[in-house]
């Protein structure tokens, strides 16, 4: 268990270097488990070690938990703009942020779902599957059929154009629809970033993201996608920054749904959040929830917006 407690302390420890390293950033997306193990071996150490061990156990694991918790801390303390008035709210509109996954075989518990939502819009990544069924299912307006990443709607888009150019080989999957309401135009975009893992690759996305909102209004703007990247992440707060837009979800876990590792063991519940929604000052947050957990290795994340005025 000491080294267990060491681990937790040192793994910890090397994850604020991530405010420098990209490779040293991939180790705090897994500080929630990081801080539940440390905790664990505190309370252990309580109950069940002699003297010198139990000090021992307290010092790395308390570390443990302290350098973890000044990692995720923040995150549940921001600010979030909520609505003021009660819900319904005239022009809010209900949202989905889905990543379908390519693999998923449930596909009439998935699109009977989504269908049952009523959803006003849905952003679907891998959308490769899903998506053509959920089209042929409903009478949603689409940015394309077929595409990585999909863009639903009740109502038909003014815009689908995606102004940003950039190198194919860096540039994430991007899907973009302007609409028009009774407050004006507002116009939401979708992507799908690669893992951390590839050195600075996911770093290169966001600015491709980032080049991109450059170019569109902020103030009725939604961005949401499978970011594969945590809240608690150093690269994940620069683009919190560099967005201009407020993150709706707040430690939101999303993944996984299914097996981790794949055929091992399907978790009890989901130990990342990486799916996010993003929006500007012209929308106040209503409500935020984890939907069902369907054929993907995602869950769906469900937000009702309202019109800030």
């Amino acid at each position: 268990m000491l080294l267990v407690a060491v681990g937790c302390a040192g793994w910890a420890f090397a994850a604020h270097g991530g405010r420098w390293s990209v490779r040293l950033d991939i180790l705090t997306h897994f500080i929630p488990v990081i801080m539940a193990a440390a905790v664990v071996t505190v309370i252990y150490a309580f109950f069940t070690e002699p003297p010198f061990a139990k000090w021992a156990l307290i010092g790395f694991g308390g570390t443990g938990v302290v350098l973890a918790g000044l990692l995720l801390v923040p995150e549940y303390l921001a600010p979030r703009a909520r609505a003021e008035a009660a819900t319904p709210v005239p022009g809010q509109i209900k949202l989905i942020q889905f990543n379908a996954w390519r693999e998923n075989k449930d596909h009439e518990t998935t699109v009977r779902w989504l269908l049952a939502q009523n959803a006003d819009i849905i952003v679907m990544e891998e959308a490769d599957v899903i998506g053509p069924l959920l089209m042929r299912r409903s009478n949603y307006h689409t940015n394309c059929n077929g595409c990585s990443v999909m863009i639903f709607s009740k109502t038909p888009p003014l815009d689908l154009d995606v102004p940003v150019p950039g190198d194919q080989r860096v540039r994430p999957p991007i899907a973009r629809a302007t609409y028009r309401d009774a407050h004006g135009e507002f116009t939401v975009v979708g992507t799908h970033y690669v893992w951390p893992i590839y050195g600075g690759w996911q770093q290169e996305q966001g600015r491709v993201i980032a080049r991109l909102l450059q170019k569109l209004p902020k103030e009725r703007l939604i961005l949401t996608g499978d970011f594969n990247s945590t809240p608690w992440s150093f690269s994940r707060r620069r683009e919190d920054t560099i967005f201009g837009l407020e993150r709706r979800t707040r430690g939101l876990f999303s993944w996984p749904a299914r097996d981790f590792p794949p055929g091992i063991a399907k978790p009890p519940f989901p130990i990342l959040p990486i799916d996010h929604v993003y929006a500007g000052p012209g929308w106040r947050t209503v409500k935020v929830e984890r939907g069902a957990r369907l054929g993907s290795d995602h869950y769906p994340v469900v937000i009702t917006l309202a019109p800030s005025a």
